[in-house]
């Protein structure tokens, strides 16, 4: 017998999860807060014709094929390459940190081998097990590179002394010594043609699933439904019962300029003088459009507040303790599976939160099946 389904959410977590339990012949109705489906990765076109994402930039990434098989099945995707600069001081470098940054910022033309080496004697080796970002970067690159391209940068992106930051937020960011400069190395890269909303609208058309745009749904008439999954802030399905857990938000100054701004998509400001953290110039995340115009976007981090939209989990220390708390009154729950960025309380990326949300589909579907409970989380938020 088909299910009644509530999903929570329209963003890249609800959509999948949505569309796969539908196919699966089950009902279901999306509750959507905002006026727009695609969460921060809504797209729209602006007055100039330059394809806005209009909550910061959003590169589609992936290793995997199965999430790369799944998108373009609703979207075209074009070939786009991510190339990101960053400003110390007045000169720009390439990023991430490859050959050719090492040679113009230290005024060598070292060799691969010769930047490697190099790199190694500036790296502080007495820290074997870093514990903080501060450390992982000295232990990384040394000193001068860590205070050029890192030190200020993140403490604007993070409100914090790095000190106060994990090890793990740096140690996913590559360090090559070819010059390579392509932001990504995973093998299927791209963006859809006509943006990522049109790409979620188009996951959501099927006729068992029903749209509710500008629509909270409050945890009290889930009850309504057979079984809900809840992509938004799980401390919000518990009425922020132990504290709001913390987020970074961002702010963004656009601007209308004539040809070309900056040359690339993204350029990273490193200075802890400069108050904003980088300009994205959106007209570069479509190379194969021609536009007068430009559209740029200087971007501002603080802490998110109330009525702000949440993009960075911070998950430090109380944040952490929070966590286990929520998802310790979440595994009592019966008849909600958590989902997704908001739902599990970890920073994802796109290709991620697909990836997991078709698991979590599978494991419905596997579940009802069975006979049995929907699991409560497929993935484990505090892993």
């Amino acid at each position: 017998m088909p299910l009644r389904i509530a999903v929570v959410g329209a963003g890249f977590s609800g959509a999948v999860v949505a569309r796969e339990l539908a196919e699966a012949g089950h009902v279901v109705d999306v509750f959507e807060s905002r006026d727009h489906v695609a969460g921060n990765c809504h797209t729209v076109r602006h007055e100039t014709g330059v394809m806005v994402h209009v909550y910061g930039p959003h590169i589609f990434h992936t290793q995997h094929e199965r999430v790369w098989q799944y998108v373009q099945r609703f979207a075209t995707f074009k070939p786009y390459r991510h190339r990101v600069r960053a400003m110390v001081g007045e000169k720009a470098y390439q990023m991430p940190m490859n050959l050719g940054l090492i040679n113009a910022f230290f005024g060598t033309s070292f060799t691969p081998q010769e930047a490697e080496a190099f790199v190694a004697s500036r790296a502080d080796s007495s820290i074997t097990s870093p514990k903080s970002f501060e450390e992982q970067g000295m232990r990384l690159v040394g000193r001068e590179l860590y205070e050029a391209f890192f030190a200020g940068y993140t403490r604007k992106q993070w409100g914090v002394d790095p000190k106060e930051l994990p090890a793990s937020i740096l140690a996913r960011l590559p360090l090559r010594f070819t010059d390579d400069d392509s932001y990504f190395n995973h093998p299927y890269q791209g963006i859809p043609e006509h943006g990522y909303t049109a790409l979620v609208q188009s996951i959501l058309d099927h006729p068992r699933v029903t749209v509710h745009l500008s629509t909270a749904m409050p945890r009290t008439q889930l009850a309504e439904f057979d079984h809900a999954f809840w992509s938004g802030p799980i401390d919000a399905y518990f009425n922020f019962e132990h504290g709001r857990l913390a987020y970074r938000t961002l702010d963004f100054t656009p601007e209308v300029v004539d040809g070309d701004f900056q040359g690339c998509p993204v350029v990273n400001y490193c200075d802890a003088q400069v108050p904003y953290t980088r300009i994205t110039e959106h007209k570069h995340f479509a190379p194969w459009e021609a536009h007068e115009k430009s559209v740029i976007y200087r971007e501002y981090s603080r802490l998110c507040e109330e009525n702000d939209t949440p993009y960075y989990p911070v998950r430090l220390v109380k944040e952490k303790e929070q966590l286990l708390k929520y998802v310790g009154l979440a595994r009592k729950e019966q008849g909600v599976t958590f989902l997704g960025r908001l739902g599990t309380y970890r920073y994802l990326d796109m290709d991620v939160t697909i990836h997991e949300a078709l698991n979590v589909a599978d494991a419905a579907k596997t579940a009802v099946a069975d006979g049995q409970p929907i699991p409560t989380f497929v993935t484990d938020p505090l892993g």
